[in-house]
């Protein structure tokens, strides 16, 4: 597999406000369940910890190609481009939103930036993505589509059989499975046999004769340049890859969904609450992937301590005024809930 683009200073410093923008995104709305009880209704999931994973591979696509991601989907969007104005205001389920309120935070959708959607469901994602990797191998335009999804949804069929038939047909798509170490309240170990045993989940692979890689998935740029050279091979016709990306994820599963007239709240994550394991939390919090990547620019010289202050300001502003764009739209009319239903 062929390398991608060697990384640039604007390249790196735009990966590491990317990264920024996610985290700050988020924030944004885990504190809306303290600061505005009842603004967002139903499941949301946060994927700190995981910026570094997500825009090391976002950065690698072109123009044209798409990808597909899991309910825990914030971030994907951002790093592509789409207006977090639009992407607060479909978590808060408004008429301006990205998909007019409809989808929440578990749906979202920018076909527009090559963004294709999400599902709730476990997995199903995975066969959805694979559709589309043979569209693109049928039009024949070059196109490559990342699916993203979770280290659970590797147990379920419908990995194997979208795996078993991308590799028969040499499809052009890289399957990013991002292991944040767990399944929402169990850790991987519990439940999946190969890390069980000690191995990297990459090795699912070798069922399907293609190549598996795992990788560091806190650092953007070993991540950028893993998933870069998958998309090259892709791009090329000789098939898909299985990049394993390790991290950790920094927030609980997800909110609690509460009885009526009590707040949504997020709780403390599983290490503490169920595991009792603080250490194993405070560990993963010093390998925190966004300050590591400040620091580690600052040390190269690629940025300042006042330029990353001065990015760190402008992000936060940005995420504010998406905030207040969510709360200042109009839900939709209820006249309008069958607009986009199709028998």
């Amino acid at each position: 597999m062929s390398a991608p683009v060697e990384l640039d200073r604007d390249r790196l410093v735009w990966m590491y406000e990317q990264m920024l923008r996610i985290r700050e995104f988020e924030e944004r709305v885990k504190r809306t369940f303290i600061e505005h009880p009842g603004v967002i209704r139903g499941h949301t999931h946060l994927a700190d910890g995981a910026e570094a994973s997500i825009v090391g591979s976002i950065a690698t696509l072109g123009p044209q190609d798409q990808f597909f991601a899991t309910y825990r989907c914030h971030g994907y969007p951002l790093a592509r481009g789409t207006d977090p104005k639009a992407m607060m205001a479909e978590i808060y389920g408004r008429k301006d939103g990205l998909c007019k309120g409809i989808g929440g935070s578990m749906h979202l959708a920018d076909p527009s930036n090559g963004f294709l959607g999400t599902s709730g469901i476990v997995a199903a994602g995975i066969p959805h993505a694979t559709g589309a990797a043979w569209a693109a191998q049928i039009r024949g335009q070059g196109q490559v589509v990342l699916c993203f999804f979770g280290d659970g949804a590797s147990k379920q069929g419908a990995f194997s059989e979208s795996l078993n038939i991308a590799s028969l047909w040499k499809l052009p798509i890289v399957y990013v499975m991002e292991n944040n170490g767990y399944n929402v309240h169990t850790r991987t170990e519990q439940e999946d046999a190969n890390r069980a045993h000690g191995e990297d989940l990459s090795v699912k692979a070798r069922a399907f004769s293609m190549p598996g890689v795992t990788i560091d998935g806190r650092d953007p740029i070993v991540v950028y340049e893993t998933v870069g050279a998958a998309v090259a091979r892709a791009r090329s016709g000789e098939g898909p890859t299985l990049v394993e990306s390790q991290m950790y994820r920094l927030s609980a599963h997800g909110n609690i969904i509460a009885p009526p007239g009590v707040p949504l709240h997020f709780p403390e994550h599983e290490a503490i609450e169920k595991f009792g394991a603080p250490e194993e939390y405070e560990a993963a919090l010093q390998g925190d992937p966004v300050p590591a990547f400040r620091g580690r620019l600052v040390a190269d010289g690629a940025l300042t301590a006042d330029e990353a202050d001065t990015i760190a300001a402008r992000v936060r502003d940005e995420m504010q005024a998406a905030v207040t764009f969510g709360l200042e739209s109009p839900f939709p009319a209820v006249e309008s809930a069958l607009e986009f239903v199709y028998a």
